[in-house]
């Protein structure tokens, strides 16, 4: 894995916790947080972030 590569996986794995916490203190619903989730892996479109999503689905690749 390359450098930029692990950086794109940690930065939506932090991100995705972040949502996560909140979903779990009650701050967001299920459905935001799916919402978010969602965004987040278009914004950063890991690699490995999809197999921890349940909201994955095809994401077109950067052109």
């Amino acid at each position: 894995m390359t450098p930029e590569k692990f950086e794109v996986e940690k930065n939506y794995q932090a991100a995705r916790q972040i949502a996560e916490n909140f979903r779990k203190q009650g701050l967001l619903t299920k459905e935001e947080f799916a919402e978010i989730d969602t965004i987040l892996l278009q914004k950063y479109r890991p690699s490995l972030g999809t197999l921890f999503s349940e909201n994955a689905c095809y994401v077109a690749p950067l052109e």
